[in-house]
C-alpha cells in the first residue's frame, strides 16, 4: 500500500537533516531563544556547499542579513513585494531555522476578531469550570509567546485597524492580558525567541492602511523578483523537481524546456527581451517565478500520465495559458504579439516547438 504522505511538508521537515547538521556545526553566538546563530540562519537560507546546505532562496546576502539581524533585536520583520516573489517561503525558512517550527501561522484576510488572533475559550470547560488556563484555546500568537517562537503573519495589510492595534500592543508590551483571569494567570509574558515575521503584497497597499506606530515596530524589507534569468532557471528546475517527487511523479524536468519557460516569464515580467528589445508586459498577471514553477510542475505531471514520462516543448503553451492569461483578452493579444515578435525569432528546436502553440492564443 502506498504511504499516505503529507502533500506539503513544512520546511523544518523537508530540511531536518540540514538543520541538524547546522546545529552540530554552529559554535557562534545565538540570540536568546534561537536554535541557530544569525550566521547559520543565513547559511540555511542562502546555502553553503562546504556544509552541504542547499540554496533555498535567491536574494542579495545583505537583504537576508538585515532581516535576520532585525529579528535578533526584537523588531518584527515585514516582507513586502509583488505576488509570487516567495515572501511566504522566506518567512517559513526563517521560522524553521530560528525556531525549528514554521507552523504558527496567521492569515490576515481570514481573521475578523481579536480572539481569533490571540485565544478563544473551550465552551464546555468554561461552562463547567469557569475561566481558567485549562479552558483557554491558544492561538498562534499566544503559543509563540508562551513557547518563545516566531509567528508567521501572512498578508498583514488585510487585517482591520482593530486587529492591527492588537498586534501593535503585542509588539510593544510583549504580553497578553486575559481579563477573565486573575493574578499571574491573567498575564502571558513573551519568552525569549518570540517575534513576528509578517508579509504583505504590494498590490494590497491601501486595503487597510497600517498605522505609523505599527510600522515603527517592524523592519520593512522589499523582496524583489529574481533579476538573473540563470538564477530563475535554477529555482524553477529545483522547485519543480521537488514538487514532482512529492507528487510521486517519476519525471525529471527537461532543462531545455525550463530554460524556455524561465526566459518567457523573465521577458514578459520585465517588458524587455534578453537581447534588449522592448516587449509587452501582461496587464493582469504578475509573471512570477512561483507561477513558472507551477507551470513546470503541471508539465511534469502531464508528461507522467500522458507522455510516457517525456516533457515536450509543444505542450508548454497549454499550461502557459492557464497560468499567465487567466481570462484577460488584452493579455491574450499581448502574448500573441510577444510570440510573433520574440519567440518566432529565437533559434533552436525547443523554441520553434513552443512557437507552434501560437495557434492556441
Amino acid at each position: 500500500m502506498m504511504q499516505n504522505k503529507p502533500q506539503r511538508p513544512s520546511a523544518e521537515q523537508i530540511y531536518s537533516e540540514e538543520l541538524q547538521r547546522l546545529r552540530e556545526w554552529d559554535n557562534h553566538h545565538r540570540p536568546p531563544g534561537w536554535q541557530l546563530s544569525p550566521l547559520a540562519v543565513e547559511k540555511f537560507i542562502l546555502g553553503d556547499s562546504k556544509l552541504r546546505i542547499e540554496r533555498k532562496f535567491v536574494a542579495p546576502r545583505d537583504v537576508v542579513s538585515r532581516i535576520v539581524i532585525g529579528l535578533a533585536t526584537n523588531r518584527g520583520a515585514m516582507l513586502v513585494g509583488e505576488p509570487g516573489t516567495a515572501k511566504s517561503w522566506l518567512s517559513e525558512l526563517l521560522c524553521a531555522a530560528i525556531s525549528n517550527q514554521s507552523t504558527l501561522t496567521i492569515q490576515g484576510g481570514a481573521i475578523e476578531q481579536v480572539n481569533q488572533l490571540l485565544y478563544s475559550w473551550n465552551s464546555h470547560l468554561l461552562k463547567t469550570q469557569g475561566p481558567s488556563r485549562q479552558a483557554l484555546c491558544p492561538g498562534p500568537i499566544y503559543q509563540g509567546m508562551q513557547q518563545g517562537k516566531l509567528v508567521r503573519f501572512e498578508e498583514i495589510a488585510r487585517c482591520t485597524p482593530a486587529l492591527q492595534d492588537a498586534i501593535l500592543s503585542i509588539l510593544s508590551e510583549r504580553m497578553i492580558l486575559i481579563p477573565e483571569l486573575h493574578g499571574d494567570d491573567g498575564i502571558i509574558y513573551a519568552r525569549e525567541g518570540f517575534n513576528i515575521v509578517a508579509t504583505s503584497n504590494s498590490l494590497d497597499e491601501g486595503v487597510n492602511v497600517m498605522s505609523a506606530a505599527l510600522k515603527r515596530r517592524l523592519n520593512f524589507e522589499t523582496i524583489r523578483p529574481i533579476t538573473k534569468v540563470e538564477d530563475e532557471i535554477g529555482v524553477i528546475y529545483r522547485e519543480a523537481h521537488k514538487l514532482l517527487q512529492q507528487s510521486g511523479v517519476a519525471v525529471e524536468p527537461d532543462i531545455r524546456i525550463i530554460e524556455v519557460l524561465a526566459t518567457i516569464f523573465h521577458e514578459l515580467r520585465n517588458g524587455c527581451s534578453l537581447s534588449g528589445r522592448s516587449t509587452d508586459r501582461l496587464a493582469s498577471t504578475v509573471m512570477s517565478t512561483a507561477e513558472a514553477v507551477a507551470v513546470a510542475h503541471a508539465m511534469g505531471v502531464h508528461a507522467y500520465y500522458y507522455r510516457d514520462g517525456e516533457m515536450r516543448a509543444d505542450d508548454l503553451v497549454h499550461f502557459l495559458i492557464g497560468a499567465a492569461l487567466k481570462d484577460n483578452e488584452v493579455d491574450r493579444r499581448r502574448m500573441k504579439h510577444y510570440f510573433e515578435t520574440e519567440v518566432a525569432a529565437k533559434p533552436g528546436p525547443h523554441w520553434q516547438a513552443v512557437y507552434q502553440g501560437i495557434k492556441l492564443l
